[in-house]
């Protein structure tokens, strides 16, 4: 079956537009003193709705939360936009839409907030969203910032939403069969453009992770 990374519904749609090519991670940390690996490396994106207040999304992104609505069909009709930018607790949807999948192309740990915030242009929350998952967990341990390669798939899919696919996991197994295919969302030239500026700054304030 395969896998699938769970992710908010915005960040999905932003990084399914092309919008978006980082994604930031606290608290993957190595074990038994084992370098620290990443259980996947190509895996298809699903939205969740759970905790999305709009303020931690940039106001010139804005419309990229009415957007991300549609990343989700609801049997009663769609949630209120306001309901669901506030952070008040959301009825999940019946169903969501996988539209893209993505491989890792780089991965790289960060501790200094000018790093994060040199990292701004390539993600559309608010650069005070990204300095508190700097920060959570006391900023003891760095964040993680994984650069993602996206592509869509010809037809988006419509997934089940099951009891499994809730709660803290990143990683999800989907029970149905997705061919890994598609066109990427940015071209070669664009991404590569992109992937050396990223790289370049995290060079600088970054340490990259080789295992």
């Amino acid at each position: 079956m395969p896998i699938a990374f769970r992710e908010w519904a915005v960040t999905v749609r932003a990084l399914a537009e092309g919008e978006q090519l980082l994604t930031l991670r606290k608290g993957m940390l190595p074990r038994d003193g084992k370098p620290f690996r990443l259980p996947h490396q190509r895996f298809f994106l699903y939205p969740t709705f759970e905790d999305q207040p709009g303020d931690l999304v940039r106001e010139s992104h804005q419309p990229e939360l009415r957007r991300a609505l549609e990343e989700g069909v609801w049997s009663d009709g769609e949630p209120a936009l306001q309901t669901f930018v506030s952070g008040a607790p959301l009825q999940q949807p019946d169903r969501v839409r996988i539209r893209a999948w993505a491989e890792v192309t780089g991965h790289f740990t960060v501790v200094d907030p000018r790093c994060v915030d040199a990292l701004s242009p390539f993600y559309v929350w608010s650069t005070d969203y990204a300095q508190k998952r700097l920060r959570w967990r006391g900023g003891r341990h760095p964040l993680h910032v994984l650069l993602l390669r996206t592509y869509r798939i010809p037809r988006p899919v419509t997934v089940k939403v099951r009891d499994e696919y809730t709660g803290p996991t990143a990683w999800i197994e989907l029970q149905r069969e997705l061919p890994f295919e598609g066109t990427p969302v940015l071209s070669d030239a664009e991404f590569e453009r992109a992937s050396e500026e990223i790289r370049a700054i995290s060079g600088e304030a970054a340490e990259p992770v080789l295992a």
